[in-house]
């Protein structure tokens, strides 16, 4: 790396146990500028990257100051007519000497807002960044929120997960740290499959080639871009498309140090299940992308493994057992919600607001809130009805199912589903297609 005479490269990395993906991305928009906050707190301004992988926090600068950036400091001291009486100091004066490390011969004055006030102009001085990084880090660490924090041994300090390790290297030196019980070694750890053991580091140059050749994306960039590649290579070997969910690609390439995107396929049976259902299982339980084919869900999905195994043919088989499991739970509950069909009174037992009631007395309530639009909109309605009689029971009808699918197994487990269920049974159950249409888009927009 090129430096200046005034500066010299900074590596930091704080190794800790597993992050949780969603915490962490959560904070991650603010983890650069807090950092920055930090050094332009101590006078340490300077550019940097940052890389993160499931077990460690890089922060990587170029050119970071050797000292601390120079910086003229004012002091404003009390009037003259306060300062001083019978040409003597008084305790006001003092205090501001004191306060600026000066004598009385070395105080100035100057006018402000018309007053003549005491003054003193100094430089600030210049403490060597090593020995300020200690604290610098212990800040900038403590800046982070996560939600909940943890806390480990005996210490009092707490953060989203154990810190493992800190490698702190300055102009290719190690800086001596002691934070939440850890001391800095020149020592990394590289991806589990190789080895559970620290490597030694020389240098910077050295730490990245460490990485490199041991399992280990640092880059968060790099690691996207080799998930989306092989994701293409599946879809043209294929003949299908993936769907690329942001979030859930942006969770994976934060719980991975070396992904690599597979290839498996579930049984066509299946695909019997609504297909929000099958996309809403494999996406949050096990962290799959969905495929298509034409318009149709295909039985098939995108994994992104984290191993370094040659051999994926396991990998993709263990998934694949997993995955049935999965929807053959969503199966069964599919059956059974359609056995039970839609069940509107249960909603009896559901509180919608403490002191409004259930939610059988909100559906209640916007039935007949249906009944006054239907006569205050009579006209409207009927260039889309002629029946307006039957509209309006379809209506009502949509009202009364509306939140019935809060019910049903399938809710129950995916909460997110709530209106989409409700869609596939009254369509599975031959409602109005209407009917069916107004479930599903109750919630929209969302």
């Amino acid at each position: 790396m090129a430096t200046t005479s005034n500066t010299s490269p900074l590596l930091l990395e704080i190794g800790t146990e597993e992050l949780p993906a969603i915490p962490f991305l959560t904070e991650l928009p603010n983890i650069k500028g807090k950092f920055q906050q930090v050094l332009k707190a101590n006078r340490l301004l300077c550019e940097f990257d940052f890389f993160y992988t499931p077990r460690r926090l890089v922060l990587i600068a170029q050119d970071f100051p050797k000292s601390q950036q120079e910086e003229t400091l004012e002091f404003f001291g009390p009037p003259l007519s306060i300062a001083y009486k019978d040409n003597a100091p008084t305790p006001a004066a003092l205090g501001f000497f004191k306060k600026c490390g000066i004598t009385k011969e070395e105080v100035s004055t100057i006018t402000k807002e018309g007053k003549e006030i005491l003054y003193c102009q100094k430089q600030a001085p210049q403490i060597p960044a090593i020995n300020l990084l200690e604290q610098i880090i212990k800040d900038f660490l403590e800046s982070l929120h996560f939600g909940k924090t943890m806390r480990w041994g005996s210490l009092k300090e707490s953060f989203i997960r154990p810190i493992s390790w800190i490698l702190c290297l300055l102009d290719n030196k190690l800086v001596p740290l002691n934070l939440y019980g850890v001391e800095s070694k020149a020592q990394t750890f590289v991806h589990r499959n190789i080895s559970f053991e620290p490597y030694d580091i020389q240098n910077i140059p050295n730490y990245f080639d460490i990485l490199c050749h041991n399992g280990v994306i640092l880059d968060q960039n790099k690691r996207k871009e080799k998930i989306l590649a092989e994701i293409q290579q599946i879809e043209d070997t294929k003949g299908i498309k993936v769907e690329l969910d942001s979030e859930l690609l942006e969770e994976i390439i934060s719980i991975t140090e070396y992904p690599t995107a597979l290839f498996g396929e579930f049984s066509e049976h299946f695909l019997e299940i609504p297909a929000p259902c099958i996309i809403t299982s494999m996406k949050v339980n096990q962290r799959y992308f969905a495929t298509y084919k034409g318009e149709r869900l295909y039985n098939g999905f995108v994994l992104v493994s984290n191993s370094l195994a040659q051999d994926s043919k396991a990998i993709i088989e263990g998934n694949i057992k997993v995955l049935r499991a999965r929807l053959e739970d969503a199966l069964f509950f599919y059956h059974n919600d359609l056995k039970a069909g839609f069940q509107p009174e249960r909603l009896k037992e559901v509180i919608f607001v403490e002191g409004l009631g259930s939610m059988w007395d909100k559906t209640t309530r916007e039935r007949k809130i249906i009944q006054i639009l239907s006569q205050l909109f009579e006209q409207q309605l009927t260039e889309i009805e002629p029946n307006l009689a039957l509209l309006t029971e379809i209506l009502e009808q949509a009202t009364t199912l509306s939140k019935a699918d809060l019910m049903s197994e399938m809710v129950y487990e995916f909460t997110e589903l709530q209106g989409i269920m409700g869609y596939y049974y009254a369509k599975a159950l031959r409602y109005d297609d209407r009917v069916a249409l107004a479930i599903k888009e109750q919630y929209l927009p969302n």
